[in-house]
This record gives structure tokens, sequence and C-alpha cells, in this order.
């Protein structure tokens, strides 16, 4: 037999952004303790408004499964005597147990005769186990910022106010800080009944819908999205879908009802992001947009609620945005009274790490990186003095009015700015770009004033805290180091930059000169930066479909040229399905176990006692000649191809040839050949890496 089992924790209003994660944490919770617990199940649903988080599981069983386990005690000699009487060892264990000693069995095993006590446990009923279960949860759900409330020790998201544990008709006996467990939930705080009598688990959703309160989230979301696309359509415009925001607001409210609002269209002379960001940052609301994507003087929000009296909601949230836009006016006009180059000044003022000096310092030191990254890539003049004055300015808008009440803008007002003092294209542009990618999935930065500068400035933040030993630990990460240098490794792949990572560090440990006292040497910097972003192109490798074994192959050694790397891995790949992949893994593997034994890789041919031996020494020097000119051109499948060519001679020196001979100058001269193929081929990737 089974029934159905609901769990609800009513609270003070929830923040949005915790929900998600506390509704996950509940169903792996209770997958957990039910499992734990050997109570069978159908399936788990876990619900979630403000106001609540919910458990619904259907047909749980109404007992345990009864438990049969085996448990090994001692070793029979130890267990009994020579007269077979059982001695202190046998009586503790099977005290231990719960079982008589009578009851023990032995069991032949792969370590010799033990003996192995037979334990069988039957099920309690779910109603006894449940509570025990619930409770746990509870304690066990985590928030980032928990409370405590009157005088009670217990931390939770915010106060609990009522609790619901119904198993079937039954109402179960859980008690959390004194508050005891019923079938009362509650509706909508403002609409509906207030308390809502439930008799069963399969009532919930019903009921509590009729009183004004969506408890399923999912339905909840897709009705705010109809909505809004529906009064978008009435309104003459459309909303472009905006997943974060949809998902924030169907955790703010329990029964929508979308409504459309309107702004002066004065404000439509404000950069769009400027209008954007108070709308949808601060407000929630939804902008509203032409069909060629500029905007409208509208938005759409969700109250939460029904739609009497909507006016009045629609007029009090058009106050509230008014402000909003009309600050926003106000800071917008009083930047542009000023050059955005007259900002630059003020950043001296502005510390960007208190190890790590001002801002101003930094932008110092991102424009001669990223001069010299433009150099390596080969700028002209021109688009060298583009790069110079972009990182010049790129943190100019920090400092800017709109910036400062809205971080959010950082860049894009800088963009604006630009253009507004007359900047070429190709700065103004730069300046946005530079804090390109944003976050995962973000575009990279395009012109190349933007990319130099953009890698300059993650870079210069990077070789800074690493070089103060302040680097990313487990889930920690306050700078957001690794997005930065994500974003470096994105940016060079996405445009085929043939850039030296070492060379960059070494230039950026460089310029912080005597500005900062390092904790660690440049040595060490730099082995730890480099091992932070193998750590980087081992996440994008993968994403790519590459294989872990040839993402090992390329990542051995040295990181310097990401570019390359990725190029090889691609080529590896690809020349792993062709038939001379296993010719040359073969010759390399068995070439490169003796390679080992080598201790230098100077050949010297007068050595050579055998036909084989001169034979691939000089095959290796004809393959190396074509797979060189190969590698030049970066055809690393058309260069594994060529090496590939040495397969069938290095089966006939293998056949002909005894490498470790009593005569040690020829031993070393035909370690030293060897040595000489596998350093060649693991210059491109260590081969040894790759499994079948």
């Amino acid at each position: 037999m089974a029934k159905d089992l609901l769990f609800e924790i009513g609270t003070e209003e929830i923040p949005a952004r915790f929900m998600e994660p506390a509704l996950k944490q509940m169903r792996e919770l209770a997958e957990a303790g039910l499992k734990e617990h050997r109570l069978e199940f159908s399936k788990i649903n876990v619900y979630g408004t403000p106001r609540r988080l919910a458990l619904l599981v259907q047909e749980l069983a109404e007992t345990q499964a009864d438990l049969e386990e085996e448990v090994k005690g001692p070793s029979e000699k130890a267990a009994y005597d020579a007269q077979g009487n059982p001695t202190k060892a046998a009586l503790g264990f099977a005290r231990g147990q719960g079982v008589d000693v009578a009851n023990l069995k032995i069991k032949e095993t792969p370590q010799g005769n033990y003996v192995f006590a037979m334990k069988k446990s039957i099920g309690q009923p779910a109603e006894t186990v449940l509570p025990g279960i619930l409770i746990s949860i509870v304690h066990k759900l985590y928030f980032p910022k928990p409370m405590r409330w009157g005088e009670l020790e217990m931390k939770f998201a915010r106060p609990i106010r009522w609790l619901v544990a119904l198993f079937g008709n039954e109402v179960l006996d859980v008690e959390i800080e004194g508050l005891k467990a019923g079938r009362t939930s509650r509706s909508h705080r403002f609409l509906g009944s207030g308390t809502v009598e439930l008799s069963k688990p399969d009532e919930y959703i019903p009921k509590l819908k009729e009183n004004y309160c969506i408890v399923d989230q999912e339905e909840r979301k897709e009705i705010i999205w109809q909505q809004i696309l529906e009064t978008a359509r009435l309104n003459e415009g459309q909303v472009h879908f905006d997943a974060e925001l949809l998902n924030e607001v169907t955790y703010l409210l329990e029964y929508p009802t979308a409504l459309c609002g309107s702004f002066e269209e004065k404000y439509l002379e404000l950069p769009q992001e400027v209008l954007i960001t108070p709308m949808r940052e601060h407000q929630r609301y939804f902008p509203v947009f032409k069909e060629d994507g500029t905007l409208l003087p509208k938005f759409i929000t969700v109250r939460n609620g029904i739609s009497e009296y909507i006016d009045t909601v629609t007029a009090g949230n058009e106050k509230v945005l008014r402000a909003r836009l009309a600050d926003a006016e106000f800071f917008y006009r009083e930047d542009l009274k000023k050059s955005l180059a007259d900002n630059v000044g003020k950043l001296k003022s502005i510390v960007f790490h208190e190890k790590l000096g001002s801002l101003f310092a930094k932008v110092e030191r991102v424009q001669q990186l990223s001069q010299f990254i433009g150099r390596q890539l080969g700028f002209s003049s021109e688009e060298l003095n583009a790069t110079d004055r972009a990182a010049y300015l790129a943190k100019a808008d920090l400092v800017s009015n709109v910036v400062y009440e809205f971080p959010e803008l950082q860049g894009i007002m800088g963009e604006y700015y630009a253009r507004h003092a007359g900047e070429d294209e190709a700065v103004s542009t730069a300046i946005r770009e530079h804090y390109l990618p944003r976050f995962s999935g973000d575009e990279v930065p395009q012109t190349k004033a933007g990319i130099a500068v953009a890698i300059a400035d993650k870079l210069d933040s990077i070789v800074g805290f690493f070089g103060m030993d302040i680097q990313p630990t487990g889930s920690q990460d306050p700078y957001a180091l690794r997005r930065q240098a994500q974003g470096i490794v994105h940016t060079i792949l996405k445009h085929n930059l043939e850039l030296s990572l070492k060379k960059l560090v070494q230039e950026s440990y460089r310029l912080f000169g005597e500005q900062v006292a390092f904790i660690n040497d440049e040595e060490k910097t730099l082995g730890d930066i480099q091992a932070f972003f193998k750590q980087r192109m081992d996440n994008v490798l993968a994403e790519s479909g590459i294989r872990y074994d040839i993402i090992n192959a390329v990542l051995t050694g040295e990181i310097d040229n990401l570019w390359l790397i990725k190029e090889k891995a691609f080529a590896i790949s690809g020349f792993r399905e062709s038939i001379k992949f296993r010719q040359l893994i073969a010759g390399f593997t068995r070439t490169a176990n003796l390679a080992k034994n080598a201790v230098h890789s100077t050949i010297c041919e007068e050595l050579f006692a055998e036909p084989e031996e001169s034979r691939l020494f000089q095959e290796f020097k004809k393959v190396r000649e074509q797979a060189d000119q190969f590698l030049k051109e970066k055809e690393y499948q058309m260069a594994l191809s060529a090496i590939a060519e040495l397969s069938g001679v290095i089966d006939d020196f293998f056949s002909a040839v005894m490498v470790m001979v009593e005569d040690q100058k020829v031993k070393e001269n035909r370690l030293a050949l060897l040595k000489q193929i596998s350093d060649y081929v693991t210059g491109i990737a260590d081969l040894s890496q790759l499994v079948d």
C-alpha cells in the first residue's frame, strides 16, 4: 500500500534568488532520506512561492522495506577455541549485533573463514520514520544569508510561520522549535480565505489555486510569460525573452497579473541602456520594443494579485519609474558636461586593491601591456594609437554619475561618452568591448583595440593577484579571476591569436615594477598562472568535444600559445580516425619508453653498427624536414601523418637492433637516436597520454 506525502514549510517572503537552490536541495534531501530509510516512492515534486517551500511525494510506501544484512565478524580461529566453543571475540560480536551466538555462521572468504551475523530488521511504519526525515530536511537546507527570529537559535531563510505535514489523511507528528505541523496552509496574503484546510495531499495544488496561490512554479512561470506576450501584443509592442528576469519575477509572486505602463517619450532621447537598466535591474520591469528593436515608451510588469484596481497599480509603478528615469536623465546630462578624459585623473583617488595600488596605476599598466600585445599581433601605428587611447579612457566612466548609480553600465556608458567627446569610433567601441565577455557564452571583443585592451586589463588583474598570492580556492573566487582567464582564453581562441602567454605574464609582471612588493617572484607567479590557464583550456577543449586523453596530450608541458594548443587538439582528434594513427602510436610508444633511459641526445653516426640504425636516422631527418614545413604552416595533422611514415623503419630497427647492449657508447648512441625521435613528436603533443 502507498499514500501521498505533503510537507509544506510556510515562511515570511523568501528572496527570489534563494528559491531555486532551496528547492533543488529539498528534492535531493528528500530522495536521499527516503532511500536511506528504505521507503519506496513513485515520484518527488517540489514547489515554491515566496511564502512557502513544499514537498509532494507520490505513492510513498506505508512501511519500510525489511532489511536483511550480513555482518562480517572475527575470523573462525579467533571466534572459536580448539574444542569449538565460542571465545570472548565471538560472544562480544554476537552481543554487539544483537543476535544469539548460536546463530552465527561461518563462511569462506578470500581471506579465509570468518564468522558472520545474519541480521533482519522488520520495517517500521512510515508514520514513525517520516517525522525525523522531514525535520532533518528543514535543518539541512542551506541559505546564503539565513536569519534567526525571536529568541530561537534555529536559522532559516526567513521566519517559519506554519507547517503542513500530511501522509494520506493523517497529520504527521512534526514539530520544529515549538511549531507543530497540521493540515492548515495559507492562501495568498491579501486574497483568498486566509487559511486553507487540507484533508489529503492531492488537494494541495487545486485548493491553493482556488485561494489565489499557484504553487507550481513552472505553471506560474508559463502563465506570467504568456500574459506578458499578450499584454505586449495588445500594446503594439514586443518583449524580448529574458530567462533570468522571468525566473526572478516567478519567485516574487504567487498569483500573477501582467500590466502595461508608460513613461514620457522625452526619455527615449537617453541611451537605451540607461532606460532599460533601471527598468530591469531596479524595478523588475520588462521593456517593450518595436519590431525594429527600438524602445517604446512602455514597460510591462506583473503584480501579485488580480486585475482589480489595476489602473491604480499601474499608476503607482509609472510614478516609481518616472522618478528613476528623472534621476538617470539628470546624471546623464551632468556627465555630458565634461569630457570623458577629464575623469581619468580622478582614478588616482580610487583604490583598485589595497595591495595593488590605485585604478589610475592599473590604467597606466594596461596602456603599456595593450601596446605590447598590439605589437605582438602586428598592429599598424594607427591601430596602436587607438589601442593606447582606448586603454587610457577604458576606466574613466567608473567615476561618472550614471555608472556610480548603475554599475552594470560600466564600459557601455564609456562608449557613449567617448563618442560624445568626439573620440574615434575604434576607441569608443574598444572601451565597451574591453569588459567582454562579461559572462559565460557572451560575445568576445571584435575590434583590434578592443581585443588588446580586454586581454591586457584581465591579465593585469590576474598577474597582480597571483603575484600577491591571492588565488581562487574551491568555490571562492572573489575577484572573478576564473571568469577573466576564461575570457582571455575565449578571445584568443575565437580570433586565432598567436600570443605567448609566458611573454605576456612576464611583461605584465615587469610593469608592476616597483609599484608593489609582490609576495611571489616572477617564476612562481608564471608557473601558477600557466597552471591556472591549463585548467581553463582543459574546460574549453572538453566543452568543444575533445577527448580527455587528447586534452592531456596537448596540455602536457609548458602552457604558452593557447591557439596552437587548440589547433593541435583538433588535429590529433581528426588524425585519430585515420589508419596512420595506430602506426604512429605503436612506433612512438616503444621509442618513447626506451628513450627515457637516454642520458643525452647527441648522435654520432660513426657509432652506428647496423644498417637499420643508419637508415632510421636518415629517414628521420627526411621526415623531420617534411614535418617541419607542415608545422611551420600549422598543419599539425599533416605533420603527424608524415611522422607516421617512420613506423615501418622503426619496426625494422627494433627487429634488427638490440638497444641495451654492453658497449656503453653504442647503447647511449642508440638511445640518443630514439630520444631525438621521441622529443620531436612530444614537441607536438605527448602521445603517450593517448589511450585506445
